[in-house]
């Protein structure tokens, strides 16, 4: 995620699924409002550190990631009380009553991470969590992906990717969370389009498909 130093005015990242471990690239994105992490490697939530400075975001989803420990509880008053302006954590609305309790259950980050030590999280779940996301079958694997990019879809009030015909059996993972990704971001973006924007999107798409009917009866 290096690529987000130089991109201090996105305002919508999504990275889910990607085994992304290091949050210090964001710090810089003083403009992002929302952050999407769910299921990476994040050992620790003093990665949160380099969130502490961000001051429009509102929306954060950490979930399923070693950092978020064994205790639910814990978990969200430290996230809470580090980022006290979020309105909206893990899918769950932010109430006024859990940022008073963050306030007393939930731990201070004053620091950054120490790199390559697991003392700074919960080590005690760390080393399972992360042995379990390079053992995931390529069924789940291609699964969070195609649930993450529905998800993106739903954000932008968008129909949900068919699951019958997006991916060929013969395809690999690999390429099957690469072009998800591709997929969640293009949709972003067209988030930001007027309708000139759209229009030429539009034609364009049409183009393309035109080409790929032509090509499969040629094939034929």
């Amino acid at each position: 995620i290096s690529i987000c130093r130089d991109l201090p005015n996105i305002e919508v990242i999504t990275f889910s699924v990607n085994g992304i471990s290091d949050l210090e690239p964001l710090h810089q994105c003083q403009n992002l409002s929302e952050l999407y992490l769910r299921k990476n490697n994040i050992t620790s939530l003093d990665e949160l550190f380099y969130l502490k400075t961000l001051p429009r975001l509102r929306v954060l989803w950490l979930a399923e990631n070693p950092c978020c420990g064994p205790d639910p509880h814990r978990y969200r008053m430290t996230v809470l009380r580090n980022l006290p302006s979020l309105q909206k954590l893990d899918n769950q609305a932010v109430t006024e009553e859990e940022l008073s309790q963050a306030l007393v259950d939930g731990v201070e980050i004053t620091a950054p991470p120490a790199r390559r030590s697991v003392e700074s999280g919960w080590p005690e779940c760390a080393a399972p969590s992360a042995a379990g996301s390079t053992s995931e079958p390529d069924s789940e694997l291609l699964s969070c992906s195609l649930e993450e990019t529905d998800k993106t879809q739903e954000e932008l009030d968008m129909k949900p990717v068919s699951r019958d015909s997006s991916f060929s059996p013969q395809e690999t993972d690999c390429s099957c969370k690469k072009r998800n990704n591709v997929l969640s971001a293009i949709l972003l973006l067209m988030k930001e389009l007027d309708t000139e924007g759209l229009e030429i999107i539009q034609e364009t798409v049409a183009r393309r498909l035109q080409a790929f009917q032509k090509k499969e009866l040629q094939e034929e």
